[in-house]
């Protein structure tokens, strides 16, 4: 045993050493045998790392984008302690168009988890809900914007703003799982929210996005403008579920037929890509189409591939999703330099925008009204913002208008401090907030000759499974 655990070992570190020192030739200015080569050398201390800090933020109870984004961040630091050979990394073009990719699946997945249906079911209150979770974050954003970076333009305050619409759903899910109480009816009105809002931070994103592609070109924009953008996303999203729903049964349904391995996923992948595209095409972001893509697809689809004994096609999605959504949040993390943070206006600006991201999900649940609703609860599981608003901040560091960034790279180290805190602070306090309604366990009183056992309630047996 031991000569195989030291066998083991010297492999790993020979690996190491391997991707290392590659990785400072590369930097050294060491021509590639391969083009390839430098995007395959980021790629193994990209994964290496997200999988390494992922492990041990689920140790410590955490999800794991919370260590891949945290891993990215100190990778891409290492220069301030003399370690300069991976600044190459977040630089390079081929691992970019990776991250990117990953990001599109990543919203394909989200959306395979969600249908129309579901988003129906869920009623008045979780879109009530969702309403207030978007206008209310959106408005503060924009005023911290205002306050703190008076001398940038209103397009910067309004990006700041729609940063902090969104939901991380997949972040409140494992929480709610994970106590027992993902059925309850708190817990149906905070997932059906954060899938609504989602919906609608992608049409903010898709807005504030085109208003500030029309400036860019020196176009004007105007209320006209602006409902043009509306209307185009809305249309985009309602003629995509439409048309995919009459088109995907047939397209399932025909490469069915067709021999051969992954004929399932590949389907998928092509439907979800020509949908990013489609949406790239007509002046939105690529991840709402892929967004779009997984709301569309539901199992009835893709039955006949169920009947060959296809395995499910999420399950299918996740291998991919395993290996390219890292990618994104080790990406992400790198770009941001912690020596930003040595300015006091910076760390007031991450402040601020703590509270309001905070604050804005707050005010959300003044309508969650209805029976067995625990309005706290309902707050606090809306307040993650993850990996929505990191792409949000992604997109911004893409954008500028009249030579002006719209996400500069001290704006961008402060929203992923927020994303960052508010990722951490979500599953103690929901699971705080959930708690203190349970029922306690009630004691009878002990008979003659009886040992007293306390009673369990049915709520606190949901909790501990």
């Amino acid at each position: 045993m031991r000569r195989t655990l030291t066998t083991r070992q010297a492999a790993v570190a020979v690996g190491v050493a391997l991707v290392v020192a590659a990785a400072r030739a590369l930097a050294d200015g060491g021509a590639p045998p391969d083009p390839v080569t430098p995007v395959l050398v980021g790629l193994a201390i990209m994964l290496g790392g997200a999988k390494l800090a992922g492990d041990l933020a689920a140790r410590l109870g955490q999800p794991p984008v919370l260590g891949e984004l945290c891993v990215g961040v100190l990778l891409g630091n290492l220069d301030l302690l003399g370690v300069g050979w991976l600044t190459a990394i977040k630089a390079d073009a081929g691992v970019d168009v990776v991250a990117r990719i990953g990001i599109v699946v990543l919203l394909f997945e989200v959306g395979l988890e969600s249908t129309v249906r579901d988003m129906m079911r869920v009623g008045w209150v979780s879109l009530a809900v969702a309403s207030i979770g978007v206008v209310v974050p959106f408005a503060l954003g924009w005023g911290v914007g205002a306050l703190l970076l008076p001398d940038h333009s209103v397009y910067v305050h309004a990006f700041l703003g729609a940063t902090l619409t969104a939901t991380s759903v997949g972040i409140t899910a494992r929480v709610l799982r994970d106590l027992g109480c993902s059925t309850t009816p708190t817990a149906r009105v905070i997932l059906g929210a954060a899938v609504i809002d989602d919906v609608q931070g992608l049409l903010i994103l898709a807005v504030v996005g085109g208003v500030i592609g029309a400036a860019a070109t020196g176009a004007g924009v105007s209320w006209t403008g602006i409902g043009f953008v509306l209307l185009k996303a809305v249309l985009f999203l309602v003629g995509a579920l439409a048309l995919g729903a009459l088109v995907s049964p047939r397209l399932f349904g025909f490469t069915a037929r067709l021999q051969g391995t992954g004929v399932l996923l590949t389907t998928a992948l092509v439907f979800c890509f020509a949908l990013a595209a489609g949406a790239s095409f007509i002046g939105l972001a690529p991840i709402v189409g892929a967004y779009a893509a997984g709301l569309i697809l539901e199992p009835v689809h893709y039955r006949p591939f169920a009947d060959h004994g296809e395995r499910e096609l999420e399950e299918l999605v996740q291998p991919v999703s395993a290996l390219l959504v890292p990618v994104f949040f080790v990406l992400m993390g790198m770009r941001v330099d912690l020596r930003a943070f040595a300015r006091p206006e910076v760390l007031g600006l991450a402040g601020l925008l703590i509270a309001a991201a905070i604050g804005g999900k707050q005010a959300c649940s003044l309508a969650a009204f209805g029976p067995g609703l625990d309005r706290l609860s309902v707050g606090i599981g809306m307040i993650p913002r993850g990996e929505v608003g990191l792409i949000f901040a992604n997109i911004g560091l893409g954008l500028a208008v009249r030579g002006e960034r719209i996400v500069d790279q001290a704006t961008y180290s402060a929203v992923v401090l927020m994303v960052i805190v508010t990722t951490l602070i979500t599953p103690p306090a929901l699971k705080w907030s959930l708690a203190r309604n349970r029922p306690k366990p009630s004691r009878a009183p002990a008979a003659a000759g009886a040992s007293a056992t306390p009673t369990v309630t049915t709520a606190e047996q949901s909790g501990r499974r």
